[in-house]
């Protein structure tokens, strides 16, 4: 885990998946997407927990630099001087493949179709495409931020 002792005022950040740690680093400030909504959390932040939606985090300063991933569910630990976010998906903007995300959209598309009277198998593609539209906005945010480079 990330030193704070020798940071003062910056967070040390841990963001992990199933599979893999992206990221232990510090950073002044973290964006995370929650249920309810985007939460920004600096130094010294009251303590929250938070279930993450899909979107992108973005990290500030410190160590981390300006990093952007996306996430998609799990839930976020907002403590005074860190931040653990632990998420079922998360990956670079870069490691998003947009043919991959298209498949993804029209497997959502299919389910919401097999769908029939079930709310269960609505919710299932809902949160399918939900995922994938949001994947699909990161990078497109991606691509605008270096068309202004």
């Amino acid at each position: 885990m990330a030193e704070v002792g020798t940071n003062a005022g910056l967070l040390a950040v841990r963001l992990v998946t199933p599979d893999r740690v992206l990221l232990d680093a510090t950073a002044e400030a973290v964006e995370l997407p929650s249920m309810s909504g985007y939460l920004e959390t600096l130094y010294g932040a009251a303590p929250l927990l938070a279930e993450l939606g899909s979107g992108e985090v973005r990290l500030h300063g410190g160590s981390a630099g300006e990093q952007v991933f996306f996430v998609a569910w799990g839930c976020a630990e907002v403590l005074p001087e860190r931040v653990t976010i632990l998420a079922e998906v998360a990956m670079p903007l870069d490691e998003i493949d947009p043919e991959q995300v298209q498949a993804e959209l029209r497997h959502g598309a299919e389910l919401w179709e097999q769908a029939g009277d079930d709310p269960e198998k609505y919710d299932k593609a809902n949160a399918v495409t939900r995922v994938a539209e949001a994947k699909l906005a990161s990078v497109a945010h991606r691509n605008a931020e270096a068309g202004k480079r």
